[in-house]
């Protein structure tokens, strides 16, 4: 079964009246947590930005805080589940400014953990591919933002 293009879908959704297209969000959310999470988000929390960013960075210091001092194998599956946990919510708010905030406090305490003191391949690419994803953020967001991101990028950058 092939699945209907998002215009199809849009229009579809268009001619549907409130209640059912109430009752369709509903199921929807039951269908996956992930779905669910998202509506939450766009219901609830997407009026106050930087309030959901502070509660982002608190799940983020909480995956940190577990880190602790495991042995390096389970840092490094704890270090990617809380990168994926943050991507998910970058992809909620779908906004540039919060991608770059969020993946800067994410290399920050990843830099102040002292993971990357540690020889790992896996980490310092890990951490190398967050910063091309910051530069890369970056490089749209307003001028003034740009330097401000910029200044913060520039203490993440390992020393040559």
């Amino acid at each position: 079964m092939k699945a209907a293009s998002i215009s199809e879908i849009k229009k579809e959704l268009n001619s549907i009246p409130p209640a059912e297209l109430a009752a369709l969000c509903i199921r929807l959310a039951k269908y996956k947590v992930d779905n669910k999470e998202l509506l939450n988000y766009l219901l609830f929390e997407a009026h106050d930005e930087q309030r959901y960013i502070e509660s982002v960075k608190s799940e983020i210091d909480k995956g940190f805080a577990d880190i602790g001092s495991d042995k390096l194998y389970n840092a490094k599956k704890r270090l990617r589940k809380i990168l994926r946990i943050t991507n998910k919510h970058i992809r909620y708010t779908s906004s540039k400014q919060v991608e770059a905030e969020l993946l800067i406090y994410f290399c920050t305490k990843m830099k102040d953990a002292g993971l990357l003191s540690t020889y790992s391949i896996q980490l310092h690419n890990l951490y190398e591919q967050q910063l091309k994803k910051i530069t890369k953020v970056i490089a749209v967001q307003h001028e003034d933002l740009q330097y401000d991101y910029q200044r913060q990028l520039d203490r993440l950058l390992p020393a040559k």
